[in-house]
């Protein structure tokens, strides 16, 4: 028997739609999956402080707000499963979704698969990400163990020199890294970089090593063009070279833009496909935040929820 809604994805929009739709009545299968950032959660799982997600005055561990998330939503009977779903036939009714070991029938659906940050893959990145090293300054940049010290952000385009910008009202400094000589970034926010007086730009460089102890205390750059090591004492390191939202399991199921992700026609959530919805960072490369998330899996929810009633199968 099909299921009256699958949801896909577990980090803040699909939990917040697992919640609403499971008080509408809707018994809700969340399929939590590995895709989201790399584990079930999504990308606050690996975020050791969140200030910024309304409610936590005194802020809130990633891990534990996506625990308190999950537990609201199985209150009202939202069902779960640790699994990926690796393909989906969204050609007939109802959907079908594809796991190693199962298929799952669903009268409607919800996409909500987030968007994973590129990283540079060094041990050290690895060892200090979320103690010190980090995918997004707007979520992590203004915490007190960033102010008033240096701190790098990697990246040449428009996002990297808005978050060094950002960064910049709270550091001594921000080391702005490129790999190359110039930044594919707008003319207009080029200049503002340069015309910072915090931010320090060092071209040519790459990142060769990070380093500290229990956090992060400092960066090794290699510039390309002379091969020279420098180190820089560090408390943070921004990655911006991108995201890539979690959609390849889709393989042409749904119309996404250039970048992959899922096209959405707002206001509302609903996808190219009829009956499939859409909600979180998987349709967002701007604002990337958590309660923008949640909000969109909010809207993911109610649209799931009157059209399966405008078609008789709520």
């Amino acid at each position: 028997m099909a299921k009256k809604l699958v949801i896909v994805g577990s980090g803040p929009a699909g939990l917040t739609a697992a919640t609403y739709s499971a008080r509408a009545d809707l018994q809700p299968l969340v399929v939590e999956g590995f895709m989201t950032g790399g584990q079930p959660g999504g990308q606050l799982m690996t975020t050791t402080e969140v200030e910024n997600f309304p409610g936590f005055p005194e802020g809130v561990d990633g891990p534990e707000l996506i625990g308190r998330m999950k537990k609201q939503a199985e209150r009202f009977g939202t069902e779960f499963i640790m699994e990926d779903i690796e393909s989906v036939d969204f050609s007939s009714r109802p959907f079908t979704l594809k796991t190693s070991g199962r298929t799952i029938a669903a009268n409607c659906v919800i996409i909500s698969t987030g968007a994973s940050a590129q990283i540079l893959d060094l041990p050290g990145v690895k060892k200090f990400w979320g103690k010190g090293v980090s995918a997004c300054a707007t979520c992590d940049g203004a915490l007190p163990i960033f102010r008033n010290q240096v701190i790098g952000v990697i990246g040449g385009g428009d996002s990297a020199i808005e978050e060094a910008i950002f960064l910049s009202r709270f550091a001594s400094k921000v080391l702005l890294i490129h790999r190359r000589n110039e930044f594919r970034a707008s003319k207009a926010m080029q200049k503002r970089a340069f015309d910072n007086p915090k931010i320090q730009i060092v071209f040519d460089s790459v990142l060769e090593d990070v380093y500290g102890s229990q956090f992060l205390e400092g960066i090794k750059l290699k510039n390309l063009k002379s091969g020279e090591l420098s180190d820089y004492l560090c408390k943070g390191l921004f990655m911006a070279i991108g995201h890539t939202p979690n959609t390849a399991f889709l393989k042409g199921a749904l119309a996404l833009d250039a970048k992959g992700y899922i096209k959405v026609a707002s206001p509302s959530s609903a996808t190219s496909v009829e009956g499939v919805f859409a909600c979180g960072d998987v349709t967002d490369p701007h604002y990337r935040q958590a309660i923008s998330a949640a909000g969109t899996g909010c809207v993911a929810a109610l649209d799931a929820e009157r059209w399966l009633q405008a078609n008789n199968l709520g």
